[in-house]
């Protein structure tokens, strides 16, 4: 027996045997694995076991969407403005970013250019790089 390991208790070991853990290769088996995944969440209690198991698929859900899955590019304007729908951002928040809403109209429109310090205070603000906002 390898030092470090311990033994599986039946419970993990019912839970792998009723659903093993496998590499996700095409969309079934993605909607099959997030089920399980729901299946387990959906209970009144989580047992360290469940736990385990939970880590062990969605890191199979992470590999395959990180392999298959699109996700867009968005840079410049195109983000600051996802951002802002997507975090509700406050008309208080824009304007102390942006100082008045013709600046921030003018920006929106792409007829000024975000300023060093917009691009800064932006990314305080979402917590990301000021670079992701210069196209």
């Amino acid at each position: 027996m390898t030092v470090g390991l311990k033994t599986p208790s039946n419970y993990y070991m019912e839970l792998i045997t009723t659903f093993p853990p496998r590499p996700i290769t095409n969309d079934d088996e993605l909607i099959a694995t997030q089920t399980r995944i729901n299946e387990i969440l959906d209970r009144a209690s989580i047992t360290s076991d469940d736990r385990d198991y939970l880590k062990v698929l969605g890191t199979l859900v992470y590999d395959y969407e990180e392999e298959h899955e699109i996700w867009p590019t968005l840079k410049g304007i195109a983000l600051v403005k996802t951002l802002i729908n997507e975090d509700n951002v406050s008309p208080e928040k824009v304007l102390e970013i942006f100082e008045s809403e013709e600046n921030f109209n003018e920006v929106m429109m792409s007829k000024r250019e975000l300023t060093v310090g917009q691009l800064k205070k932006l990314g305080e603000l979402f917590h990301i790089s000021p670079s992701a906002f210069v196209d």
